[in-house]
């Protein structure tokens, strides 16, 4: 077999330079989640977030405070300080910053230098997440967040649960935009043989990309044969929407139902889980998930049990976007070129969203 001719390559490479990837400034303009709900409480939790050194805690009045990791003076990771009074004491020459991110206090002088203080995010609480807006506070637009009720409402049961990534958001986003390779990278946890084949169909345009799997007649893998009871052999319907909701927010809803059972008969078994990608730098991202069920709510073993079940498909992910990402850096940028094909389309899509949200044309 002959490589691609020059042309060819060419075009595929001029393809790419429009879609977002590693390379690509990020989307600041735009909520992520900055960490579990009960990960704050009245200590310092440092974290990288879009390339961006931020200090996290809560005040005594239960408030989320986000700021930059840094003390002014000299640099100083605020991190390494001590939390007293909502104040933030930086560890190096004892400086005080307030929940606002003013100086308040220089131990070696009376008064405070004017404007001395430290840049403040605005964050939003909903449900499990801490939601944080990494561009100007003045700019943070609430109504950008996705609306997601089944979070946090008590009709559905939850687990969250936390990985890191060693690869872009960009690449999460697109794994997760076309779930055709269920068959493939995820032949031994919640993957089937028919998936890939399956018939789809694909919503796109204003900012919301779709792609909508039918897999009828299927075999339930483990994970949902168990928790549904459709245990048969090409027994089960498995309805798949995979959506792209936001820069920070991808969310997959399935539906099952017993196919051998007349419309009537049959009751309809709902998950869905919101994944939700925070870039840290270029090629790593902090990979929270949050998973729901309107189902069996009041059943703690069969939540620990699909817990574990999903997050070793999301582990599969993770080792494999990760050995990508290592393929990226390795080619060298004439050699690199990429081709699509007709499932990719939601997901280039999205990608040259996010490209253009980055140019501010969106």
């Amino acid at each position: 077999m002959t490589l691609p001719a020059a042309s060819v390559i060419a075009a595929t490479q001029a393809a790419s330079a429009r879609m977002a990837d590693r390379e690509s400034p990020f989307v600041f303009d735009d909520w992520y989640v900055a960490a579990f709900a009960n990960e704050l409480g009245t200590g310092l939790l440092a974290r990288t977030l879009l390339g961006r050194g931020l200090v996290m805690y809560r005040s005594a009045d239960g408030q989320v405070v986000a700021m930059e990791d840094r003390c002014p003076h000299r640099s100083m990771p605020l991190s390494s300080g001590e939390l007293k009074d909502d104040h933030i004491i930086c560890a190096y020459h004892g400086m005080r910053f307030n929940t606002q991110g003013d100086c308040v206090h220089v131990p070696s002088q009376s008064s405070c230098p004017r404007s001395m203080g430290v840049r403040t995010y605005a964050t939003l609480e909903r449900g499990p997440v801490i939601w944080i807006w990494m561009g100007d506070k003045e700019s943070a637009d609430p109504s950008r967040l996705p609306p997601q009720p089944w979070l946090g409402t008590g009709e559905w049961e939850t687990s969250q649960g936390y990985l890191h990534l060693k690869a872009s958001y960009v690449r999460l986003h697109e794994n997760l935009m076309d779930l055709t390779h269920l068959s493939f990278l995820h032949a031994k946890s919640f993957g089937t043989p028919d998936y890939a084949s399956a018939a789809y169909e694909t919503e796109m345009g204003d900012g919301r990309f779709a792609l909508m799997r039918n897999v009828v007649p299927t075999t339930l893998p483990p994970v949902w044969a168990e928790s549904t009871g459709i245990k048969g052999q090409g027994q089960a319907a498995r309805i798949v929407r995979s959506e792209f909701r936001s820069p920070g927010m991808h969310e997959v809803s399935v539906s099952f139902y017993d196919c051998t059972l007349a419309e009537a008969e049959r009751e309809t078994f709902r998950i869905r889980t919101a994944h939700l990608p925070t870039p840290e730098t270029a090629t790593s991202t902090h990979y929270f998930v949050v998973h729901g069920r309107d189902f069996a709510q009041q059943d703690k073993a069969m939540t620990a049990f699909m817990h574990a079940q999903l997050f070793v498909a999301f582990q599969e992910d993770v080792t494999g976007l990760a050995l990508q990402e290592e393929v990226l850096a390795r080619t060298p940028a004439n050699d690199l070129y990429e081709f699509s094909v007709a499932a990719d389309g939601p997901a280039v899509a999205m990608r040259r969203y996010l490209l253009s949200r980055v140019a501010g044309k969106a």
